[in-house]
């Protein structure tokens, strides 16, 4: 049998690895004595907007998402003009359909964080974004299956706008 001297490194190396991080659990589990911050010292090193409650909700996300939808969708109306296209509104269709594919799974979404609020939990949190994901594939599919006439560019770049809308949502706040 060949002696092969890079598996012997690799298992060093392997070996070193989860001896880090042996040692990382260790100092983890050693280090349970962490104090949260009053109320007091978060506003001395956050300011006093930290206790401040957030102006950003679910439902406003939205709202600001269906409002972007119909921006993008009348300035693709206003501005797109795509060679070949015999029917100009399916320019807008696409563009609201685009912004729907987002806005709906997130309106959905938004009502079961409502109806959920007091029971909020990790595993109640992820099967609400679990199923914001499928309908969101779903939606997609549905789409590409049934409207044959779909202008990818409008809906494709309006779903990202509404999608990106979370992004202004939290510089916001």
């Amino acid at each position: 049998m060949r002696h092969d001297p890079n598996a012997e490194r690799h298992a060093d190396r392997t070996s070193d690895h989860n001896a880090r991080w042996d040692q990382l659990d260790a100092d983890q589990q050693d280090n349970n004595d962490i104090v949260p911050l009053t109320r007091t010292e978060a506003e001395q090193l956050f300011g006093a907007q930290v206790s401040r409650p957030s102006r950003v909700t679910p439902f406003r996300v939205v709202a600001a998402q269906v409002v972007l939808s119909l921006v993008a969708a009348l300035l693709w109306w206003l501005f797109y003009k795509p060679p070949g296209v015999a029917a100009p509104d399916a320019v807008v269709l696409s563009a609201l359909l685009g912004g729907a594919i987002c806005w709906i799974p997130g309106a959905l979404f938004a009502a079961r964080l409502k109806q959920l609020s007091k029971a909020g939990t990790v595993f109640n949190w992820m099967l609400g974004e679990a199923f914001k994901m499928g309908a969101t594939i779903a939606m997609f599919v549905a789409i590409a299956f049934w409207y044959r006439d779909v202008q990818w560019i409008p809906l494709l770049v309006t779903y990202l706008i509404a999608l990106k809308t979370y992004w202004i949502a939290l510089a916001w706040r």
